[in-house]
């Protein structure tokens, strides 16, 4: 069992697809001759071919409306936007018709495709590139979000993204493309979609996070566990459908939840799961939940990034403070 990067799991993941499933294709700007932009399509054109494994013209509109037209006749497009700031002109394409397909024929017709994007900061780019836009996603009904944390989680999650019967997106942190690596089994075995895993088990409080954040979450959990502090953590993976019972059960457990997530507060994905912990948890509770997020500002250019991104610093001290919470 090698053990390899994200990005490396997600060339891994598409090539096991592509050699398993015919109807699998593979397209988007530069993915073909270049091994795109992270190199996440290297050598796939060259084992698979041209006509599995396109370039397009860099207009991400048509690449949204390819990938929908071919899956609404039975084939199953992986499409690449080259970076989550480039994703906002294919809104049109997965909200109007990838997300309302099967909807809109009364199930004669699904939609079984997935728009993968590089996501989030923290690898100093310019503007346009380390954008985090899941909750625009998230609020569209008819589509899946998903947001890998490690090179196992990535290669499991894709797979299972590309036999799906329905629209995916598929967010890919960036910042953790050659992070770390992994032991990542090439069995073709894909991971349960829509359920948080549980990586750390704990007894004072939940800290719950996606993508980049698991991370930090994991890295405050060290931390504070120096201090005498147990932390669970929850890597949400499925943003849309929500597993909403495994971060009720833990907080029923732990009695404190703090919500980590790399895009600005407002209206984040983090203030549903806080909702619904309101709603549905709130006798558990000892102490208000809290969010650590980035700011609602544009993120800034890298001599300032490691200022918007949210860490373990940040994260430990509101632990901190809710644990003082009378």
């Amino acid at each position: 069992m090698a053990e390899i990067t994200l990005v490396e799991a997600v060339n891994l993941a598409l090539a096991r697809a592509l050699a398993d499933d015919e109807r699998v294709l593979v397209f988007g700007e530069d993915v073909g001759h270049n091994g795109g932009v992270f190199r996440a399509t290297l050598g796939l054109q060259a084992r698979f071919g041209e006509r599995r494994v396109r370039d397009t013209p860099l207009n991400e509109a048509l690449i949204a409306g390819i990938a929908i037209g071919l899956a609404a006749q039975g084939l199953r497009p992986v499409a690449e936007i080259q970076f989550s700031g480039f994703i906002y002109p294919t809104v049109d394409q997965l909200v109007n018709h990838a997300g309302r397909l099967r909807n809109r024929t009364r199930g004669r017709l699904s939609c079984p495709m997935v728009i993968r994007a590089p996501n989030g900061g923290g690898i100093h780019a310019p503007e346009h590139h380390s954008e985090s836009p899941e909750a625009i996603f998230a609020h569209t009904p008819g589509l899946r979000v998903v947001v890998p944390s490690s090179p196992a989680r990535a290669y499991g999650l894709l797979l299972a993204a590309i036999r799906d019967p329905d629209p995916v997106v598929f967010l890919e942190p960036a910042r953790l493309y050659r992070a770390v690596k992994e032991e990542v089994a090439d069995d073709g075995e894909a991971a349960p979609l829509d359920v948080c895993y549980v990586l750390r088990e704990g007894r004072d409080v939940t800290l719950v996070g996606w993508g980049a954040m698991v991370r930090e979450c994991l890295a405050a959990a060290e931390a504070l566990a120096a201090q005498g502090v147990s932390a669970e953590v929850i890597d949400v993976a499925t943003l849309k459908p929500l597993d909403i019972a495994s971060i009720l059960d833990s907080v029923a457990k732990t009695g404190r939840c703090v919500i980590v997530q790399e895009a600005p507060l407002a209206v984040g994905v983090g203030a549903e799961i806080a909702a619904q912990l309101a709603e549905h948890g709130l006798l558990n509770l000892l102490a208000p939940v809290r969010r650590v997020a980035g700011y609602d500002t544009v993120m800034p250019l890298f001599r300032l990034e490691h200022a918007f991104l949210p860490d373990a610093a940040r994260i430990a001290a509101t632990v901190r403070e809710l644990l003082e919470y009378a």
